[in-house]
């Protein structure tokens, strides 16, 4: 589904990849692992458009995604893929549902059917209570479940997550953990996920290790 073929990114004199060939393909998860500064998070960055590659190619079925303009490539985004980070990145002053239903309002979906794909998602995960809720009305572990219905909202095909548990505490990352690999099993969306949880990288499909800006395993 996704190929990414040679990617080399610097910042500055550092090199940060150093050539990186790496398939995804449909309802897989990957995890993405390393010591700090090995790469990882750069990378996610590049097979998901968030960022561009010094060199080398990514393509999404075919259509190279990499070397397309800003607004494309935003829209492409929205299309396509979902995104879980590990500080949530929800907008403070909106409401559960508000933050979960704005993919799809920027996807051009009228705001009711906006609104109902979100509130089926939220209580999907067991948040139906915390509707109105605002952020910092709610705990850690369902702020990530509301940034994980975001990520959802719009059906993507791969959701990318860097660190999604590494803010929450052991019994709440874990509930997370299950709550992706279920997720996966009903929609059969793909993941990549960048951890530092062992846990977490040993129930993924594959476990690619970067070190030094290469794939070493």
């Amino acid at each position: 589904m996704l190929t990414a073929r040679n990617l080399e990114k610097s910042h500055g004199p550092l090199k940060v990849l150093r050539g990186i060939d790496l398939d995804v393909y449909s309802s897989e998860v990957i995890s993405i692992v390393g010591p700090s500064g090995a790469g990882k998070t750069t990378l996610l960055n590049m097979l998901s458009t968030l960022d561009r590659p010094d060199t080398g190619s990514v393509s999404f079925e075919g259509l190279e995604v990499g070397r397309m303009r800003a607004k494309e490539q935003a829209e492409f985004r929205n299309a396509h893929i979902g995104f879980v980070f590990q500080f949530h990145q929800l907008m403070p002053e909106f409401t559960a549902i508000e933050n979960a239903m704005l993919p799809a309002l920027i996807g051009g979906q009228p705001e009711a059917a906006a609104r109902h794909a979100a509130q089926q998602a939220l209580c999907d995960l067991g948040l139906g209570a915390r509707l109105e809720h605002l952020p910092s009305a709610m705990s850690g572990g369902e702020q990530q479940r509301v940034a994980v219905a975001r990520a959802m909202i719009n059906k993507p095909r791969i959701i990318f997550a860097d660190e999604p548990s590494g803010n929450l505490d052991s019994e709440s990352a874990a509930g997370l953990h299950d709550l992706l690999f279920d997720l996966r099993e009903k929609t059969g969306t793909a993941l990549v996920l960048v951890t530092h949880n062992d846990q977490l990288a040993s129930r993924a499909d594959r476990t690619i290790t970067l070190r030094d800006g290469l794939i070493v395993g």
